[in-house]
């Protein structure tokens, strides 16, 4: 059984303990030390004795990825024992149509080792070296391998070293924020496998339904054909729909699912992806594509734009954007991504902090972001890398679903 593998191969506890032992470190302490004294500091500090508990407020991003390779089995019990009470499978297919956990069709060459096995042929593109003002190449598809080579290659941290000469160098490109300690032969997942070790873990389900980077119908497969084919991996394995928050940036795929398969189209999260207009303004509704009403009407429940869409900013303070207040005002539940994705936030934090950049600068607006989304905005879930943080605050901050 998938369980005794985990117990065999990586020599962790009993997946049941899994569940009930919430092991947070050092990181959320380290984060609360760097804040400036007040109201908020207090009380997260008042709470680093308590015993912390599993919640649904803490989401795993494809697992534990600022340390683990994503989309592992290591990263994700390592997810669990931070506390996060759902967790994360990108699922896209391989050349068999077989479902996998990757978080894109064609991200092999940069998330596994496949460059440097024999399965690097069947790559769409193999490795091309930098050169000049040229920068080092590869594209690897699951679609281009079985499932069965799928399964052979191991997993390492997402990265690419664009200045490579060699397939090596290429293979070397993780950010120095990161770490590669724990990145040696990660254990890659199918969907199926993917659902069985998180329910041995105690925890629910969020896969997304990645777009393909094949011409749809793929040897047959529709668009449709995918979409309920990650509804019948639940199915097979028991999961309820309530426990399942089917995800997809395309919003047909949520509709189908709202049509097709009700009781999971209930809690079906549509990732809005407006911030690629070039008009788009999170605080001015006339720029959305679609009115957060029409959405509510088509039977969507849940949307999850990351997080600096939710938050501007009004005489140095965070507010809630009109964004965030529109889509409380139609009904629309709110989740968001995805905190500990930037790295050290001393100048600005990046995209993911953008609305914001004027008042962050060090690492403790990780919690007071947080606590913006979560007291003012009124978020339901929040995706981080690390989920430690996001555990330590629903516990202590009695957030929804901790």
């Amino acid at each position: 059984m998938f369980r005794n593998f985990i117990i065999s191969a990586l020599a962790f506890v009993p997946a049941a303990a899994m569940a009930a032992e919430v092991e947070l470190g050092p990181r959320p302490y380290y984060l609360i030390d760097q804040m400036a004294d007040g109201t908020l500091k207090s009380k997260l500090q008042s709470c680093q004795n308590m015993e912390f508990k599993q919640s649904e407020f803490s989401i795993g991003h494809r697992g534990a990825p600022m340390m683990f390779p994503e989309h592992t089995v290591e990263s994700n019990v390592a997810a669990a024992r931070m506390g996060a009470g759902i967790l994360e499978c990108d699922v896209t297919f391989t050349k068999d149509k077989k479902l996998v956990c990757r978080h894109a069709q064609n991200d092999l060459h940069t998330t596994t080792n496949i460059l440097a096995t024999d399965l690097a042929a069947n790559c769409t593109a193999g490795f091309t070296a930098a050169n000049g003002d040229n920068k080092a190449s590869a594209e690897c598809r699951t679609s281009d391998i079985t499932l069965a080579e799928f399964k052979s290659l191991n997993a390492k941290m997402d990265a690419a070293n664009a200045k490579a000469t060699s397939v090596a160098e290429y293979l070397d490109g993780t950010a120095g924020w990161r770490t590669d300690l724990y990145a040696t032969n990660g254990t890659v997942m199918t969907h199926a496998e993917s659902i069985a070790l998180f329910k041995d873990l105690g925890a629910k389900f969020t896969p997304e339904l990645k777009s393909p980077s094949v011409e749809m119908p793929f040897d047959g497969f529709t668009q449709e054909d995918y979409a309920q084919a990650l509804i019948n991996e639940y199915k097979a394995a028991g999961i309820p729909a309530s426990d399942v928050f089917a995800q997809s940036f395309n919003l047909d795929d949520v509709l189908y699912w709202i049509k097709a398969e009700p009781e999971f189209g209930k809690q079906a999260v549509f990732l809005d992806d407006s911030y690629n207009d070039e008009s788009f303004d999170h605080n001015d509704p006339s720029t959305f594509r679609r009115s957060m009403a029409d959405l509510k009407a088509m039977g969507v429940n849940y949307i999850a734009p990351p997080m600096w869409m939710l938050v501007t900013t009004e005489n140095d303070k965070i507010v809630p954007s009109a964004y965030a207040t529109e889509a409380k005002a139609a009904g629309l539940n709110l989740i968001t991504w995805t905190l500990e994705r930037s790295g050290p936030l001393a100048n600005g934090g990046g995209w993911y902090f953008q609305s914001v950049k004027d008042t962050t600068n060090n690492d403790s607006m990780y919690f007071e972001l947080l606590d913006v989304l979560a007291q003012d905005v009124g978020i339901k879930g929040m995706f981080s890398d690390w989920p430690a943080t996001v555990t330590y605050y629903a516990n202590c901050m009695g957030t929804p679903n901790s």
